[in-house]
């Protein structure tokens, strides 16, 4: 009767088995679709694109051949001086093109600080962001990542950085452009005090960019949880992984989770910042990671 009782719990065990394989592999049996896609931010390619190796005119054509994705995430630190270039953005949109890449953002660093204390930066930080708007529309991409940054105190600053962040959501959403806030220092790497600044904006194209690394202090699980009902993107951060292919600081599993439990299916950014790992190596190492927790 035990043996009896231990192959009846055997055969059920392996049935669940079998039904929780087949459920976890059910987009790509029958719908076809992935619960995400995958795209990758430009910064992980930093160290070639600054040490001259690699052009940002060739990244989105680079991203395909090497790595087989699809969709990126352009910086403005690697064409700085090129937002009202419209022959050269004009080639960077044909290059993707002719790539078969989609363009989805553009990260957008030292223009100023969006909750300056005062009013005469905040305005100017607003207004420099203005022609990285027009690039991102002409490129095609669906939104500018930007910095709540702020030299006020966490109330004060909150109220300032909403204040930048509306006005400049306001002259981009006739171009249908987002504006979309990621953690990454200061106030920002507070999940509960940036997840009620954008509210504050009552913007509907102001959202946030949850970066899995850029929490410090606050706990990453947390404010991952904090800004996911915002999200128009997220940022799959990674540094080093084992030898079993797990990253050794993140948990992805549990990260993707609490993605996939907001209900996002959008793009997914590969942002590798390690050193052990070539960034070759490392976002490969990244996407596999993603790969495996589509199952």
């Amino acid at each position: 009767m035990v043996f009896a009782a231990s192959r009846r719990q055997f055969i059920a065990s392996a049935a669940a088995a079998t039904l929780a394989s087949q459920t976890s592999n059910l987009w790509s049996q029958e719908t076809k679709t992935p619960p995400f896609r995958i795209s990758l931010a430009q910064w992980s390619l930093n160290k070639p694109l600054f040490g001259k190796k690699l052009d940002n005119l060739d990244f989105a054509k680079y991203t395909k051949e090497k790595f087989g994705i699809e969709a990126v995430e352009y910086v403005n630190q690697f064409f700085k001086d090129k937002a009202k270039d419209e022959a050269y953005l004009a080639e960077m949109k044909k290059r993707a093109a002719d790539a078969g890449v989609t363009s989805l953002l553009i990260m957008i660093d030292g223009e100023g600080a969006l909750g300056d204390k005062d009013g005469a930066k905040r305005t100017t930080a607003v207004e420099n962001h203005f022609k990285w708007v027009e690039a991102a529309k002409y490129l095609g991409c669906h939104s500018i990542r930007v910095n709540a940054q702020t030299n006020a105190e966490f109330e004060e600053g909150k109220k300032l950085a909403a204040d930048g962040l509306r006005r400049l959501s306001e002259y981009a959403k006739p171009m249908g452009i987002n504006v979309i806030v990621e953690n990454h220092g200061g106030l920002s790497s507070n999940g509960k005090w940036l997840s009620e600044t954008i509210r504050m904006t009552e913007m509907s194209n102001c959202g946030t960019l949850p970066d899995f690394g850029n929490f410090y202090e606050y706990d990453r699980y947390q404010g991952v949880t904090d800004l996911m009902p915002l999200a128009k993107a997220v940022s799959a951060k990674s540094y080093d992984f084992d030898a079993e292919g797990n990253e050794t600081k993140i948990d992805f599993r549990k990260m993707m989770k609490i993605v996939l439990d907001a209900k996002y299916s959008g793009w997914v950014g590969i942002e590798y910042e390690g050193s052990r790992l070539s960034p070759d190596e490392g976002i490969m190492a990244t996407k596999k990671l993603l790969e495996k927790c589509m199952s």
